[in-house]
């Protein structure tokens, strides 16, 4: 069930999205919430002006990793605009990190590349979350919000 708690953290995710769309990066961010709700890290995606793997979602489980216990980890909350694309629900669960909540789910990304006409330039399949870690629990997509998502993906399609 998602709390307004979450949602203030699901908005700052999308935040953080449309600044990556501004910095010339594709919409994507997340943000790394403990167990008493407090936020340690933030971070948005940075493909092109980084590396190709420099996704949000690593970039959290990373500082987790380096910054955190294990029982810390699996009580934590990642809070990201887009669900994790396969490379980052890897890197989620071997950091042995707690639930995802995502604003918009990787197969709507699908549905509006197709509705769009845009080709996918991605390497690898588009897996859903429980695909790639089946132990993670996982909220999503998140209904009204994933409209801004959407919007903030046709900016970037249109952009090319």
């Amino acid at each position: 069930m998602i709390t307004d708690k979450d949602m203030i953290y699901l908005r700052r995710a999308v935040e953080l999205a449309a600044e990556a769309l501004e910095a010339g990066d594709e919409p994507f961010g997340s943000v790394l919430v403990d167990a008493d709700g407090q936020v340690l890290v933030e971070d948005r995606n940075r493909a092109n002006s980084v590396d190709a793997t420099y996704h949000p979602e690593i970039a959290v489980a990373q500082w987790a990793v380096k910054n955190m216990t294990a029982k810390a980890r699996a009580q934590a909350v990642v809070y990201t605009s887009g669900e994790h694309c396969a490379m980052c629900s890897a890197a989620h669960a071997w950091a042995g990190l707690g639930r995802i909540v995502y604003v918009s789910s990787s197969k709507q990304l699908d549905e509006w590349m197709e509705e769009m006409g845009v080709k996918s330039s991605s390497p690898i399949h588009s897996l859903s979350i429980q695909e790639v870690a089946p132990t993670v629990p996982v909220e999503g997509p998140i209904a009204g919000l994933d409209e801004e998502v959407k919007a903030l993906q046709r900016r970037a399609f249109q952009r090319g």
